[in-house]
């Protein structure tokens, strides 16, 4: 039996092992560092750390400065970084404990629906004032949204109004476990954004997992009472 995941996974980003040991190593000193401590501290070639650390600085990971100095001389460059502390994260431990709680709760669905609506009208793109939009704008502005959450659309006009296919879901391990919180939150996002924006669609369905890595939502026309 498998256990739940403590921590999440961490990002890959190859060849920049190193520039993240750089940036722990200014972290845990007390005070700013320069090249050639950084260098001889971690075995590096000087223009290699320099390299390292005006990555960092460029990445707004770091802050450079110029140490203060009385006598002549050049004065050194010094490195510095306050940000927070590096380590694992278990957000996606956190998910599951709070959708897991939502769904020992009772009659749930219109609540997590609800607050999927409240996001989905704070992410959308709205429109101009005297801007109107019709289904066509909505599907567009529906699947900016999307994919800037991560779902990766796909929208194809049917028979009876738009078929949305989620070709990835961002929630993917809690949506697993706990499909009931996780999908009536993804459907009100799509209903409440497109409400922001008084589109002539709304989201009427959702199918979770039609493939291991497939949902498909229906856009229909809003009732005229909507």
């Amino acid at each position: 039996m498998t256990g739940p995941t403590l921590v999440d996974s961490p990002a890959q980003h190859p060849g920049r092992a190193r520039r993240t040991e750089v940036l722990s190593m200014l972290r845990q000193a007390d005070q700013p560092l320069s090249v050639a401590e950084v260098a001889d501290a971690m075995g590096l070639h000087v223009n290699t750390a320099r390299f390292h650390l005006d990555g960092l600085v460029e990445d707004g990971l770091a802050e450079r400065t110029t140490e203060p100095r009385e006598t002549p001389g050049r004065p050194r460059i010094l490195y510095s970084s306050d940000g927070p502390s590096l380590g694992p994260r278990s957000y996606e431990l956190l998910a599951e404990m709070l959708t897991g709680f939502v769904s020992s709760l009772e009659d749930t669905g219109p609540g997590t629906v609800e607050l999927g609506k409240a996001w989905g009208r704070h992410l959308i793109e709205r429109p101009a004032p005297s801007e109107r939009i019709d289904a066509d704008e909505a599907v567009v502005r529906l699947d900016r949204m999307l994919d800037a959450v991560g779902f990766q659309p796909e929208s194809h006009a049917t028979d009876s109004g738009v078929e949305v296919r989620l070709q990835r879901c961002p929630f993917r391990e809690v949506a697993e476990k706990h499909t009931d919180v996780v999908c009536a939150i993804h459907l009100g996002l799509m209903q409440g954004a497109l409400e922001e924006i008084d589109a002539p669609v709304t989201a009427t369905s959702l199918q979770p997992f039609v493939t291991p890595h497939l949902c498909i939502a229906r856009l229909e026309p809003r009732p005229a009472s909507a």
